[in-house]
């Protein structure tokens, strides 16, 4: 059974609600808040279809609510929103706050192997796992009609939820992600702390190498990243080799 939710904020948004949820998590063993947008179906109808987006360094649950627009969108269409934060909170693990790309705020959707981080850094399994069984038991959802998005490290956290997970997502979308991490500076620091010096056991949270191996039902793509941004050509996002599998 789910654990029980707290209600932090709520705030008329569009004609549906804004909301920011509390719970204490076991798989992180520790509070964690979520936003939630319930659009104004909500109210009277169920199994509504259901998009989680992930948002990437530095963000909180409030980043996406906060600067995107979202919810006019979500209203029109009928869809439940759900945005979790970016890592466990309320640890002062050694180094886990001196840099703004590793550590809270930097979880990178994987769950750790490496002391100090495995017992808590375990966004991966929160993401997929508990976080939408948190959303089924308490929303008027239909977590067969799910979608996974996200950005920068919410990219790399979507497309790896979606691509180790076959069926579980109708789609994913992502912008500007981190897709290739193993071949980058952001996601060499963080795999390497997170997950050891083992390359090997990077490639499970790899889009690029998952993608090579991927063999599930079709799974519609959108990866958005603009012409001008200057990661797309200096290796710390790497999305070409990505494109080019996608492609084939």
């Amino acid at each position: 059974m789910a654990k029980p939710i707290k209600l932090v904020s709520q705030s008329k948004c569009y004609g549906g609600l804004q909301c920011v949820y509390e719970h204490e998590s076991s798989i992180l063993k520790c509070p964690m808040k979520f936003g939630c947008f319930l659009p104004p179906q909500h109210e009277k109808k169920k199994n509504l279809p259901l998009v989680y987006y992930l948002s990437g360094l530095t963000c909180t649950e409030q980043n996406y609510i906060m600067k995107s627009g979202f919810q006019r969108y979500a209203a029109k269409h009928g869809i439940v929103v759900v945005n979790p934060d970016t890592s466990p909170r309320g640890f002062d693990f050694p180094g886990e706050h001196d840099s703004y790309d590793f550590g809270s705020g930097a979880g990178f959707y994987v769950n750790a192997t490496e002391e100090p981080w495995k017992t808590n850094y375990r966004m991966y399994s929160y993401v997929t796992g508990e976080l939408p069984k948190l959303i089924q038991s308490n929303f008027n959802v239909n977590i067969s009609k799910s979608a996974i998005s996200g950005h920068s490290m919410g990219g790399h956290g979507a497309l790896i939820a979606a691509l180790k997970n076959p069926g579980k997502y109708k789609c994913v979308s992502v912008y500007a992600p981190i897709a290739n991490p193993s071949e980058c500076p952001w996601g060499v620091k963080a795999f390497t702390g997170f997950l050891g010096e083992n390359k090997q056991a990077w490639k499970q949270y790899d889009a690029t190498h998952l993608a090579k191996e991927y063999d599930g039902p079709k799974l519609e793509i959108l990866l958005d990243q603009g012409g001008d941004d200057p990661y797309l050509t200096d290796k710390t996002a790497v999305t070409g080799e990505l494109c080019r599998l996608l492609q084939q």
